[in-house]
């Protein structure tokens, strides 16, 4: 069973282009975000963002960040999501961005004829490439406690 809710969990991501980020300032300021994402081979998780976007400055500030990847093309009530307890950081290596932005490139459904360049996410630039390590990964399944039905979350591992 743990084989297959980790094939399904895998399915979900490669399926689903956005992630929700849910992050937190300093004060502990509860924020959600949507963005366009992409994943390698490790299951680490890359965006673009803005750098004064509040996500970016909680992520500056506090790098715990909780990833949703919900699949929401599905049937009412079938819908399956994977969960993610991460650490997030904005990447500051030129080849490491340069790696994401080709990452994120590939996902796209209309790729651009021109790739930007690392620089363009550096210095003086509004955005900036961010990245999220998990640490702990679900995927919700259904259960049922005395005739009633409830979600539950499964630990599956991606790598």
């Amino acid at each position: 069973m743990a084989k297959n809710l980790s094939l399904q969990a895998k399915g979900i991501i490669k399926k689903i282009l956005y992630i929700t980020i849910a992050t937190s300032s300093k004060d502990g300021q509860p924020w959600n975000s949507p963005v366009y994402s992409a994943y390698d081979q490790s299951y680490n998780f890359y965006w673009n963002s803005w750098k004064d976007n509040r996500h970016s400055k909680n992520i500056a500030s506090n790098p715990k960040v909780f990833l949703v990847i919900y699949d929401s093309t599905v049937v009412e009530g079938t819908g399956r999501g994977v969960y993610i307890q991460a650490r997030a950081s904005m990447l500051t290596d030129e080849k490491e961005i340069e790696y994401a932005r080709s990452l994120l490139e590939k996902r796209k459904t209309k790729p651009s004829s021109k790739l930007r360049s690392p620089k363009e996410f550096m210095g003086d630039y509004p955005r900036r490439v961010y990245k999220a390590i998990p640490e702990k990964v679900w995927i919700n399944t259904d259960g049922n406690i005395n005739g009633n039905y409830v979600d539950k979350r499964v630990e599956v591992k991606l790598t």
